[in-house]
């Protein structure tokens, strides 16, 4: 991915030495990226479009300038050091053109005496040690994890003193509820939320003051109304995996992974929808599910809790202690075998767990949640001393309730939930319709708890059998 040396923004970025190897972008939206003119430049969309190379070889068409520099940032540090991000992905092409690495400050620096540093804007202050700071390329990796106070400040350090004209460029997958949606709406289409792909490359021009944009049509008419302000050119370039014949040649499952996600995070990351959110019946339909007369033999069950402790009064509606019990077959299938939830106080809460439980046996494990602090703490050991005699286990909560759910939407989604027949089963199912938007989410937490019960299993199974396996390895040494 990579061409002759340029201090235009537009070209695509140089070739390396003839004995090294060649990176061009691939053909489409990446090219289109790189070759872009804009002095704000958004790459994104679905997941897998590329995002990450076309961003890192920003740099490299400029790294004959001695007065170069560029950073990259992401909110935080191990954003940057994570395997497979950013930092790990610069040693496959950084050092073919003669950059050198210096760890310690997470830097790449070039013959000429061009430097790329990566760093990060983790709180809102973090802008402050930048001031002063003149930087001609800032890029941003996932643009929607900041804010836009953080990235407007950002743009009044993007200045050079050399050859290469100051720009910016960022990439990031749809948030339909960040500041970048709103920025970038020209380019979307507001019925269905996916990029209207004419609009693609294309610039626009605005005006900032203060928290206010103006748009115009060109740079000269701008500068007649605003003369005191400085017009920026923008734009939007959307991509998905389709665009990205290297990856989908190197990892033909990924498609299948986005595949498997929950309704909206697929419609996020696979056709980079821009409007969707979660709402009443995208993430629970019950005609997902078969409803069953009897279950199969083998199955391993749990019930997973939600905890509530305010009886129902005339005045007021309170939360719900929701118990769900899941059992798993051996071929992998779910099997919703009971709901039940109550209103009352907590020593009434107690005695239903306690009930429920002898009523279930002691072979069904107990998934209850802990709340954050030390009350949270006392609470889930003193529920966990009440249900002696039974397996009991109190996590706290990871994530928001919607990414929580969306492990068990996905499997209903994909057919593998049965629900057995009873006169509980109309209940569950509203409310699980109505989630996230309804005024009640405690039957969707408990039924996420009881079925992260089964992945923490699963995956606690799978590393085990791993280490027997490095385990059996080394006795063979």
């Amino acid at each position: 991915m990579l061409s002759s040396p340029t201090t235009d923004a537009s070209d695509v970025p140089p070739l390396p030495d003839a004995d090294q190897p060649v990176f061009r972008p691939q053909r489409g939206p990446q090219t289109k990226f790189l070759a872009t003119k804009a002095d704000i430049a958004i790459y994104g969309g679905a997941a897998g479009g590329g995002k990450t190379w076309a961003l890192l070889l920003q740099p490299l068409k400029h790294r004959h300038h001695a007065d170069f520099s560029a950073v990259f940032f992401r909110r935080t540090t191990v954003q940057v050091r994570n395997p497979g991000g950013l930092w790990d992905e610069t040693f496959k092409v950084y050092p073919t053109v003669g950059g050198e690495p210096f760890a310690a400050t997470l830097e790449w620096r070039f013959p000429t005496g061009a430097r790329v540093r990566f760093a990060h804007l983790e709180h809102e202050k973090t802008v402050l040690d930048w001031q002063g700071a003149q930087v001609p390329l800032i890029c941003f990796d996932e643009l929607t994890h900041f804010t836009a106070a953080q990235f407007w400040s950002m743009t009044a350090r993007n200045r050079s003193l050399g050859g290469v004209i100051p720009y910016i460029r960022a990439t990031c997958n749809p948030d339909a509820d960040s500041w970048v949606a709103e920025l970038i709406a020209w380019w979307i289409d507001p019925d269905t939320g996916l990029a209207i792909r004419g609009r693609a490359g294309r610039l626009r021009w605005f005006v900032r003051a203060g928290d206010r944009r103006q748009w115009g049509e060109t740079k000269p008419a701008l500068r007649r109304q605003y003369p005191e302000l400085r017009p920026r050119s923008l734009t939007f370039v959307d991509a998905s995996l389709a665009d990205n014949a290297a990856l989908t040649a190197a990892d033909p499952d990924y498609r299948a992974g986005l595949m498997a996600l929950p309704r909206v995070e697929r419609e996020r990351l696979l056709h980079g929808n821009w409007k969707i959110r979660p709402a009443a019946g995208l993430l629970f339909n019950r005609a997902w599910c078969q409803v069953v007369d009897a279950v199969p033999a083998g199955l391993v069950v749990k019930r997973g809790w939600d905890l509530a402790a305010t009886p129902k009064t005339e005045t007021n509606d309170p939360d719900w202690t929701c118990g769900v019990k899941l059992g798993r077959s051996p071929d992998g299938r779910y099997f919703v075998l009971d709901h039940r939830r109550l209103r009352a106080t907590p020593a009434g809460v107690e005695r239903f767990l306690a009930n429920t439980a002898a009523e279930d046996g002691p072979e069904v494990e107990i998934a209850l949640p802990q709340d954050p602090g030390q009350a949270g703490k006392s609470q889930a050991a003193a529920l966990v001393r009440a249900l002696e005699g039974f397996t009991v286990r109190a996590t706290p909560e990871s994530g928001d309730k919607t990414t929580r759910f969306g492990p068990f939407s996905a499997q209903a989604e994909a057919g593998n939930v049965h629900v057995l027949r009873g006169a509980w089963n109309d209940t569950w199912f509203a409310s699980l319709e109505g989630f996230p938007t309804a005024a009640h989410d405690d039957d969707a937490d408990a039924t996420s708890r009881a079925f992260g019960a089964f992945q923490t299993r699963i995956a606690s199974a799978g590393f085990l059998e791993m280490a027997r396996e490095d385990l059996a390895a080394l006795a063979t040494d």
